[in-house]
């Protein structure tokens, strides 16, 4: 059979397997093990285990479960409140201050976490409901919070670009720096459409009546500048040359979890048990998710799916840009069904050999992805942000949620057209920093 038209015949029966219902790990192994088995036959599963585990065999995959404890202790204690209160507390006397807090608070809570859910859950619990009381309108009070959580995947230390790093063998130093000046530019076009929103339909009253000493402003910065100078030890010892990734999201994870305990008290067994057993579980379901992806790449590969694929494409007279506008139709629809870390390994095989065939840099091709998948997280019909936001504020209807966040789906896609037109804006701070890519 035509590879390429086996490759259709994958991509068909994978969307099935994974639409009905199986976890994602589960359905790629069942996909791969099922072609392997028509077209290798049963000596194709002697390899399996080894291609299993051997995906697993990397000292860099350490990284991921330490950010994860990293970002789980600090979810678990009042962090994320004391962020929020801190920025709301120093920049109230600003004009849309408030809105300015939450989204400052959620891309330092993504930077610290790497969790899109959490930061919406810390910020929003308390942010949503301060932004309401004080005249912001449902859907920027709503929607601000919901895109503020993506930034999770983008802003370093980010669980997505390690597992694109691992796929692509692309070096995860670079690709943290890649989502720095992407990050800090989503950050700024959600405050610019925020304060609009809020200036065009806020009340405007109620906007700036709030007010703080400066010991309140000063009492509360102990709290959580502990957290913020983790951060910044931890970026420092990756590009400073100190460590790798994996000791340094050791040592962070290890101090977050000493500082929860010594500012927030977590002293109770319980409570620290609950920060480990979670952590595992999501480490194993992303790890168990990383193994089986390298069965389906092996699976592309054996049967010359991936290489077709590529093959054909460079033999197309296509504008490059036209392709990367396809590309990125099919990450978007991918993204609104598949959780980040799925797309990523589920289409990094196929996309790696068209992008790089096709000119195009595979560390700004892994921003312009993760923009993506943020996307993906605050639209319907999966959007887990959304939920989470439903689920924090149940009387503000998932509908308003969703309006007040399509405005910010607008400023992601603003993002990837400046990325395309600039792409230094990715390139430039891993050039700088660690030298021109060879």
């Amino acid at each position: 059979m035509d590879p390429l038209t086996l490759g259709g015949i994958v991509a068909l029966a994978t969307i099935l397997v994974l639409f009905s219902g199986v976890s994602v790990a589960l359905g790629l192994l069942i996909v791969s093990t099922g072609f392997l088995m028509i077209f290798d036959g049963m000596r194709s599963l002697e390899l399996l285990p080894e291609i299993l585990f051997g995906k697993l065999d990397n000292f860099a995959l350490l990284s991921i479960p330490m950010f994860i404890i990293m970002g789980s202790s600090i979810a678990s204690t009042r962090a994320g409140a004391d962020l929020y209160e801190a920025l709301e507390r120093w920049l109230t006397r600003v004009p849309g201050g408030l809105v300015i807090s939450n989204l400052g608070a959620c891309a330092l809570f993504a930077a610290m976490s790497g969790s899109s859910p959490a930061t919406c859950a810390a910020i929003g619990k308390m942010g949503i409901p301060e932004m309401r009381k004080r005249g912001y309108p449902d859907g920027v009070a709503a929607g601000s919070i919901a895109a503020g959580g993506t930034l999770g995947i983008l802003i370093p230390p980010s669980v997505t670009m390690i597992v694109y790093g691992i796929a692509t063998e692309t070096s995860i130093g670079r690709l943290f720096l890649a989502g720095v000046i992407p990050g800090l530019m989503l950050v700024t076009l959600f405050m610019a459409w925020s304060l609009y929103a809020t200036w065009r339909s806020g009340d405007q009253k109620l906007l700036n009546s709030a007010s703080y000493t400066w010991k309140e402003k000063f009492e509360i910065l102990p709290r959580v500048l502990p957290f913020l100078l983790i951060i910044i030890g931890v970026l420092y010892a990756m590009y400073g040359g100190v460590a790798t990734p994996s000791e340094t999201a050791a040592v962070g994870a290890l101090l977050c979890l000493i500082i929860a305990m010594v500012i927030y008290k977590l002293w109770n067994p319980r409570d620290l048990w609950v920060v480990l057993r979670d952590s595992t579980k999501e480490s194993v379901m992303i790890l168990f998710i990383i193994a089986a992806a390298g069965v389906f790449s092996y699976m592309l590969s054996s049967l010359y799916i991936t290489q077709s694929i590529a093959n054909w494409i460079g033999t197309l007279d296509v504008n490059p840009w036209i392709l990367m506008a396809a590309v990125n139709v099919f990450l978007l629809i991918a993204g609104f069904f598949l959780p980040p870390v799925a797309v990523i390994l589920m289409a990094a095989p196929i996309l790696l050999p068209i992008i790089t065939t096709a000119g195009f840099d595979p560390i700004w091709f892994a921003v312009v992805l993760t923009i993506n998948m943020e996307i993906g997280l605050i639209s319907p019909p999966v959007g887990l942000n959304l939920y989470v936001i439903n689920g924090i504020a149940p009387d503000i209807s998932l509908k308003t949620i969703l309006t007040g966040s399509l405005p910010f789906v607008g400023c992601m896609v603003l993002a990837i057209v400046l990325l395309c037109l600039f792409p230094g804006l990715a390139t430039w701070l891993p050039d700088a920093v660690m030298g021109a890519a060879l």
